[in-house]
């Protein structure tokens, strides 16, 4: 079954005493993989400025703008059209042998193969006193484990708006037990590695209308690496596997790869960024 999918973001970008000269990158724009494809996509903004389209070191489609006007407020609306196949997530089978899986996930071949994701960041550090935060059963599969911890992240974290940005780190969640989305991936990620399984981050948008957390804007959620099987999505803010409901636009080591909104402006006062996401879809057989 496929699902066809609309989605609108919008952002206003103020400046308090104006500004003279900008650049702006946004990652926003879904990705074509084997479950969805991008059927339409339209990206402007109300000064009329160019845009221009490359890909990044990771290989995502990143949008420019850039722009030399005096400005004191700039708006851009992106709008997407894609469709996405239904996806069963548990559509795999568990190791025979797990002593063996767990030889392989610990083995140098696969540590140097994966190593940009196995990698700790400034966002995915555990501290000492952390690091026995959450064990692995020895007896369970890297799957099981990972869907367990999936679980245990929901519940040790509240999600809560207001209460961290973009630059809070992860012993300060640890302690607060609060968060958005981002906060429950990288708390995830930092456990799922400390483990020696790869994990990365993974932004994009979410199915409105369920009753998610974190649908009314980009949502975050993680992939994590299961032998044999490939890269798995786990949302730990929602308790679910990622499925036809998550729409990806990119991964990364963590949200600093991420961030759908990167710029750089020249002015003196204060500046001010809102943001809306709309997502709309229509099942289709």
């Amino acid at each position: 079954m496929l699902y066809e999918y609309e989605i609108d973001y919008d952002t206003r970008n103020s400046y308090e005493k104006g500004l003279n000269e900008a650049f702006w990158q946004f990652l926003i724009i879904p990705e074509e993989n084997d479950t969805q494809e991008l059927t339409y996509w339209h990206f402007e903004n109300d000064l009329d400025e160019n845009n221009s389209v490359s890909e990044n070191g990771l290989g995502f489609k990143t949008v420019q703008v850039r722009s030399k006007k005096v400005l004191d407020h700039i708006k851009f609306n992106a709008h997407f059209k894609l469709t996405k196949k239904e996806v069963n997530p548990f559509d795999f089978d568990l190791p025979l042998d797990i002593d063996e899986e767990r030889k392989l996930v610990d083995s140098l071949d696969f540590r140097v193969d994966y190593e940009p994701y196995l990698r700790n960041t400034r966002f995915t550090q555990l501290l000492e006193e952390h690091k026995s935060i959450y064990a692995f059963d020895s007896k369970k599969s890297i799957f099981e484990n990972l869907t367990d911890l999936n679980h245990w992240t929901y519940d040790h974290l509240y999600f809560k708006t207001g209460v961290t940005d973009v630059n809070t780190n992860l012993d300060e969640i640890i302690e607060n037990r609060h968060g958005v989305c981002q906060d429950f991936t990288h708390l995830f990620c930092a456990i799922a590695k400390h483990h020696g399984v790869p994990a990365r981050y993974v932004s994009g948008y979410l199915h409105q209308g369920h009753g998610f957390f974190g649908d009314s804007q980009m949502h975050a959620w993680a992939e994590a690496f299961v032998p044999n099987v490939g890269w798995v999505g786990f949302d730990p803010t929602n308790n679910v596997l990622a499925n036809q409901n998550h729409i990806k636009v990119c991964h990364g080591k963590d949200y600093t790869d991420c961030a759908p909104l990167k710029g750089v402006v020249y002015t003196l006062g204060e500046n001010e960024t809102e943001y809306s996401v709309s997502v709309k879809a229509a099942q289709q057989q």
